[in-house]
């Protein structure tokens, strides 16, 4: 059974239908990526797991029972967390009223607190920065601070959208060694990167998402390798 499953899965804004029955499946202690396009329908496939939108038609699983009904809240509580786009803090908030934010669902002060101190051990500039309002930090900073949120859950599975956007590439570089250490501590996490390389670099697994549906799919290494993958995302061929 696997962590995560989404079958024939069709999601629609409005009358645009964004996913066009994809499946796929994330197996516990995996790192798998999803790459495409802009517009693709990458965000949207993030936001139906996390029950931001609800899908038409399909069904996701997790643990093998269904959640797509499910409230986002009730989803988050479950041991799904998720790093949306744009990283989403609370800019007059501080950092650490930020993470405690993402705790609101545990209510014993010690587990928060213990979860902190992770998430500063983790990212130790976010600790010299915890009274700082969270709109003030830099773009590295906020991201570091909008996956130290959902690390505050102590998700099973970490939902991870575009966490290289806008950043400069050394911090590029801390992120992905960030995610591989996340991994390596036993997160499993379905990524969405616009930089299809890295992602494939660090990825047991992928999917490849155009116009919501999933032509191509396979281990991380073979769509590395793929003549069309490269054409397409790797800028080759």
């Amino acid at each position: 059974m696997s962590l995560l499953e989404l079958k024939e899965i069709h999601t629609y804004y409005g009358h645009i239908h964004a996913l066009k029955g994809i499946s796929l499946q994330v197996e516990e202690g995996e790192i798998v990526t999803l790459i495409g396009s802009n517009g693709a329908g990458k965000s949207t496939t993030l936001r139906t797991i996390s029950g931001l939108v609800k899908p038409r038609r399909g069904e996701v699983l997790y643990q093998g029972k269904p959640i797509h009904r499910l409230p986002a809240h009730q989803i988050v509580a479950l041991g799904v967390g998720h790093v949306p786009e744009g990283r989403r803090i609370f800019p007059r908030l501080t950092v650490e009223e930020n993470l405690e934010i993402g705790a609101y669902l545990e209510r014993d002060r010690r587990v928060v607190q213990e979860r902190k101190e992770q998430v500063y051990a983790l990212f130790p500039r976010l600790y010299e920065r915890r009274s700082q309002k969270g709109g003030t930090l830099s773009g590295g900073e906020q991201q570091m601070l909008a996956i130290g949120r959902a690390l505050m859950q102590n998700p099973r599975i970490l939902l991870m959208d575009e966490p290289s956007m806008g950043l400069a590439p050394v911090l590029v570089d801390f992120i992905f060694e960030t995610i591989k250490k996340l991994n390596q501590e036993g997160k499993t996490i379905l990524l969405v990167e616009q930089n299809a390389r890295l992602a494939l670099q660090i990825a047991h697994r992928g999917y490849v998402l155009a116009t919501g549906e999933i032509p191509l799919s396979g281990p991380a290494r073979e769509l590395l390798e793929n003549p069309e993958v490269q054409k397409a995302y790797l800028g080759e061929g």
